[in-house]
């Protein structure tokens, strides 16, 4: 078996029944104590209570599933192991998370570092993950993870400042203050959000303007994936972006089942995260389109749920004839004069006249999502040339295997200043991690910015 030379955000395949997750290090003088841990996650990205936390004070998860093997030290290296028996993992459980903490200093001073993904039975080396580290008392190193039924290993390399308490707290664990008494894992009751939060470090997850707002769940949804996004940002260079984040939605006929099985309106709380994240006045500007472009009002964050129920909503179209629909709120667009056909041209120029009679200091990302059927490519390719020398980026996302017409080729047509445009396309969102789905929504928005910056147009 040969092993995976990992690099920060890769994935491998993970084909033996029981690992070993080893973290190594090499021992000397002003070398902190390092403690490695498992944290057992459901889908929410959460414990689910306090027998999934597993560490030294709490060695072994009920089910078998997952040990804490303990420290050796050998030839001047220490290793500390975690040892998954894949076969054992509850159903309930989607990852593991394989995190660590260092007393009496920092990972910074932990020369060495390493974390290696071991086939327990042969002693194997399947992946290793050299780490960088600085002023971190507490890391995630890599996560477990299923998909599509099969186990994969992803290297992580996230720090925090906050120790063993704070990664614990991240996951929905609270604990006693280890200065008093030996850490003990509990439930986590969530609390209302500080009023007044002390400024974020760089890169950091920000408290966005109504998020305090919002029903539990749904904060605590928005909670983890503001901190995916900004996992994100910083593994692509752009932890202190800021950018203004606009939302478009093809309602055209042939989303209609996407709308009814409640896909579009998951994805427009999951890019509240990266609007939350970017940008944090709590609002962004959104369009939906088919036929004709209608603005939709602007989401903000604490009216999120309503906003989801009021606004996410496909062409009131029969087969025969227009459906009179009574009632309509004021503020909600009458879906009739959205009609049902694909006119995405016409959509991106309203975009972009809004972009230039609205200026703004910091760049726009724009977040198109459409299941195809593009047709207008002349139209469309005329439209996105000329916003190359514009301050926005434009993310297409392709929801299915579907005709996407120009811009699946964008990338490779020349006589643009910058590349404006990204696309990617997925059989169905609703199974995409969400670390996954950030990393794809982000890695080229950074690459945009610098280039654009060099061309002037930022």
């Amino acid at each position: 078996m040969a092993a995976w030379a990992m690099s920060k955000g890769s994935n491998c395949s993970v084909e033996v029944p029981v690992v070993r997750a080893e973290l190594a290090w090499a021992a000397g003088p002003g070398v902190p104590d390092i403690d490695a841990s498992a944290l057992l996650l459901a889908s929410v990205g959460r414990v689910r209570d306090d027998g999934d936390f597993v560490f030294y004070n709490q060695p072994r998860h009920a089910s078998g599933a997952v040990r804490h093997l303990g420290k050796r030290h050998v030839d001047g290296v220490t290793t500390d192991t975690v040892e998954v028996d894949l076969r054992s993992v509850e159903p309930a459980v989607e990852r593991i998370v394989l995190g660590a903490s260092a007393d009496g200093g920092t990972f910074g001073q932990a020369p060495g570092l390493v974390l290696r993904l071991l086939d327990a039975a042969s002693g194997a080396e399947i992946a290793r993950f050299d780490m960088a580290a600085g002023s971190e008392t507490a890391f995630i190193g890599g996560e477990l993870y299923r998909r599509q039924g099969a186990w994969k290993f992803r290297a992580v390399g996230q720090g925090y400042a906050s120790g063993l308490a704070g990664l614990a707290t991240d996951f929905g664990i609270t604990v006693d203050d280890p200065a008093q008494a030996p850490l003990v894992a509990v439930p986590l009751p969530l609390p209302p959000p500080p009023a007044a939060p002390a400024p974020p470090p760089s890169g950091a997850t920000r408290l966005t303007k109504g998020e305090e707002q919002l029903p539990v769940d749904m904060r605590k949804r928005l909670s983890l994936r503001k901190e995916q996004v900004a996992v994100s940002l910083r593994k692509h260079g752009a932890a202190d972006v800021t950018a203004r984040v606009v939302l478009v939605l093809d309602a055209s006929g042939s989303m209609s089942f996407l709308y009814s099985k409640g896909v579009v309106a998951d994805v427009v709380e999951r890019m509240a995260a990266v609007a939350a994240q970017l940008d944090d006045d709590g609002e962004m500007q959104a369009w939906t389109f088919a036929t004709n472009p209608a603005r939709l009002p602007d989401l903000r964050l604490a009216e999120l749920p309503e906003w989801l129920r009021m606004h996410v909503r496909v062409g009131e179209i029969s087969l025969f004839r227009r459906k009179r629909r009574k009632g309509l709120d004021p503020s909600q667009v009458d879906m009739r004069d959205v009609g049902i056909q694909n006119e995405e041209q016409k959509v991106i120029a309203e975009v972009r006249a809004f972009v230039r009679e609205n200026p703004t200091s910091a760049p726009t990302l724009v977040l198109f999502f459409s299941d195809g059927g593009v047709y207008r490519n002349a139209d469309i390719e005329a439209q996105l040339r000329e916003a190359a020398d514009e301050p926005v980026f434009w993310q297409f996302v392709g929801l299915g295997h579907a005709n996407y017409g120009v811009l699946e080729r964008f990338d490779t047509l020349p006589g643009r200043r910058v590349d404006n445009v990204g696309f990617f396309s997925v059989d169905d969102i609703s199974t995409v991690p969400d670390a996954e789905l950030y990393d794809r929504l982000l890695s080229e928005f950074p690459h945009w910015i610098k280039a654009a910056r060099g061309a002037g147009i930022l």
